[in-house]
């Protein structure tokens, strides 16, 4: 397997180095959407360059590339197997009020006995990643492990874009499959988060959607939380997501983060389910916290891969990760990067939600707030 990782700007275009991978089979970039819309005409000359590729990506919250974060450009990563087949499909999210059925249908096209891996690119405004994803286990093998991201914006939470081939659009999800026994697949996602303050139970929910916490609006009671941070929802909100558990004894839960506000309705839409009855709780973190997190899930990723040679490693963040780091935010870059092998080459973005098994498990699921990271190899 040989990998290039490159990038784009207004002022450079595609600056490919010296020696980079000329017939990749698979073409992965993450962009800002000011240069994803208008037709992306940065990603269409990416297509036109390499006809015999799957090219597909989405927008972002940042772009990553190696131990650094970008804006306003694009960021792309060339990779050229030996052995292993990757196969990608397209489906429209446009009017699905149900995201589980959007996840089977791409999960069928994709689905044979030699599918090792799925990797997915989203919508991240409208799409319920939860049920997304337990659409993708409902068809896939248990020993097919999903994991991938939901598109970001920003902080702005307008629009987001995801593309396959020279066809960029929004409300679209893309997910690639990679098959053979070649195919070398680690992963790993953490948090650094902890929760604080009173347990409440979600008393009435719809979906991704949180109408009351223990009877009370769900708006008006995340506003008191947050003061005068409240006016700037739903981006401020990043800063305090909410844990989920089963019930009161349990020490760690599901993170989720907010997507949007609905004033007249005193709800909050998160990117995954919010089951009534469970129970909820703020959660805050700090800088360490976050960094020691990114560095835990490279190294359970590397752990997992247990591959030598050229890989490539995709790291999707959140967007609240980012806010709270701040002027820190590639400290978190570099701690997954010392944790990894050797030869491995990083690209990948900030994310309104991360899709991954849970650590010390196969079950794939909705994550926010997390480093997710996917290392894909080849067996040497």
């Amino acid at each position: 397997m040989k990998t290039t990782t490159c990038r784009w700007t207004k002022e450079t275009g595609w600056a490919l180095p010296a020696g980079s991978v000329t017939s990749p089979q698979l073409v992965l970039y993450f962009g800002a959407t000011s240069q994803l819309a208008d037709g992306a005409p940065a990603v269409r000359e990416l297509a036109a360059k390499f006809p015999g590729a799957i090219v597909c990506g989405c927008s972002t919250a940042g772009e990553i590339l190696g131990g650094h974060v970008f804006d306003d450009s694009i960021v792309a990563a060339l990779v050229e197997f030996q052995s292993t087949r990757v196969r990608a499909v397209a489906e429209s999210t446009a009017g699905q009020a149900d995201s589980s059925v959007v996840g089977r249908r791409a999960a069928e096209k994709l689905n044979t006995p030699e599918l090792r891996h799925v990797l997915i690119l989203s919508e991240g405004l409208s799409v319920n990643g939860t049920a997304l994803v337990s659409g993708f286990r409902e068809i896939l093998s248990p020993g097919v492990a999903i994991t991938g991201g939901l598109a970001g914006d920003g902080s702005r939470f307008q629009k987001t874009f995801v593309g396959l081939g020279g066809d960029v659009k929004s409300d679209q999800i893309v997910a690639i499959g990679f098959y053979g026994p070649g195919i070398v697949i680690g992963y790993g996602s953490r948090g650094g988060w902890e929760g604080f303050g009173p347990r409440r139970r979600i008393t009435r929910s719809q979906g991704n959607t949180l109408l009351e916490l223990d009877g009370q609006p769900a708006l008006a009671l995340y506003k008191r939380y947050l003061g005068e941070r409240a006016a700037g929802l739903p981006a401020t909100g990043l800063l305090f997501p909410l844990e989920l558990t089963k019930d009161t004894t349990e020490k760690a839960g599901l993170v989720r983060t907010i997507l949007a506000v609905d004033e007249a309705k005193q709800s909050l839409t998160f990117a995954g389910d919010m089951p009534e009855g469970w129970y909820a709780r703020l959660m805050k973190a700090t800088g360490d916290q976050l960094v020691d997190g990114a560095a835990n899930a490279g190294s359970d990723a590397a752990l997992k891969a247990n591959a030598g040679g050229a890989s490539l490693a995709i790291m999707v963040s959140c967007i609240g990760r980012r806010l709270v780091l701040g002027q820190r935010i590639e400290e978190e870059l570099e701690a997954v990067i010392r944790s990894l092998p050797e030869q491995t080459e990083t690209v990948g973005f900030y994310s309104y939600g991360e899709a991954c098994p849970s650590a010390g498990n196969d079950f794939s699921e909705l994550h926010n707030q997390t480093m997710t990271i996917t290392i894909i190899g080849e067996k040497v």
